[in-house]
Parts: structure tokens; sequence; C-alpha cells
């Protein structure tokens, strides 16, 4: 197995700041490379980063990064096409996306390219994705339920309505009910 890269081993504050550098487009990476080895020095830690590490991470990063901006322009293309068509659409796309994630998380564990402290984050983070997943897609199914129910109950109402006002014009109570049945779809 291959020595973990210095920057994996870095403490997590330390790493909260070369990633903060990183995010600056002012400061280039030996600008970033010396701070960070300054800041290591200050709090009497004896690893130092190398310029090819910290440069070896910023792709690394910007490759995440990318990533993650084509997914959310994806899903935001996907979202505006379907926006006005009905939620389980949507909710099969989102379902899909997270199978997607699940696969990609999959395949980076195998392939060693998830770090073993980002793992219980992105895990929690597919599991809470999941529910909420879930949760949506019950709501969606009850919102459709509550649709059909009162659907129902105006097509009995107006059956009924029909029913009577035919049976008062002087049509045969069969043919009356033959009306409310055809306006319910009774065969």
């Amino acid at each position: 197995m291959p020595r973990p890269s210095s920057i994996d081993v870095l403490p997590s504050d330390v790493k909260d700041k070369l990633n903060a550098l990183l995010r600056d487009p002012r400061v280039s990476q030996l600008d970033v490379t010396q701070k960070i080895n300054q800041l290591l020095a200050a709090q009497g830690h004896d690893e130092r980063v190398s310029k090819s590490a910290v440069n070896r991470y910023s792709m690394k990063m910007e490759k995440v990064g990318e990533k993650l901006r084509q997914s959310r322009e994806m899903a935001n293309m996907w979202i505006a096409k379907l926006g006005a068509q009905p939620q389980g659409q949507l909710g099969h796309l989102v379902n899909e996306m997270l199978r997607t994630m699940a696969f990609d998380l999959s395949l980076n564990l195998q392939g060693m390219e998830v770090q073993e402290d980002e793992l219980p984050g992105q895990v929690k983070l597919l599991k809470e994705l999941s529910t909420a997943v879930h949760r949506l897609e019950q709501a969606a199914s009850e919102n459709t339920k509550r649709e059909k129910e009162i659907r129902r109950q105006m097509a009995e109402e107006a059956a009924e309505a029909a029913a009577e006002v035919a049976t008062s014009a002087g049509i045969t109570a069969e043919a009356a009910q033959e009306i409310k049945n055809k306006i319910l779809g009774i065969a």
C-alpha cells in the first residue's frame, strides 16, 4: 500500500487552512506551501509539505470541484426540464443520482481514492440524501392519493347531482342510474 501523502496526515486545522489558501486566487501554490510549513513549525509539528504535494492535492481538489460543478449543472438542467412535470419523474431523477453517487463512492473506496477520515462524512451524506428522497417521495405519494380521493368525491357529487336533475326532468330511475354510472366510470 502506498505511503499516505504529507497532505493526508496534516492536522485538521492545518488542512482547513490549506484548503482556504488554495481557494484564494491571490495566493500562489509556492506561498501556500511556505505558509503551511510555517504554521506546522509554529505548532511544533515535524512534518512539512512539499510544493509537489500541494500541487497534487490542489489538482485533486480542482477535479472534485469540477465534478461537483458538472453534477450541479446537470441537476439544474434536469430539474428545469422536469419542473413542470409530475413529482414522480423528478423523484426518479434524484433516485438515479443517488444510485450514481453510491456507485461512485463504492468505486472510490475500491480504488482507495477516498481518505479514511472522509469516509464517514460521505457515507453520512449519502444516507441523509437517501432519507430525504424517501420522505419526498412518500409526501408526493400521499399528495397523489389525496388528489385522487378529492377527484373521486367530486365525481360522486357530480354524478349524484346529475341523477337528481335527470330524475326531476322525468327520466326513469334506471336511466338516471345509468347516467350516474357513466359519470363514475362504472360499467
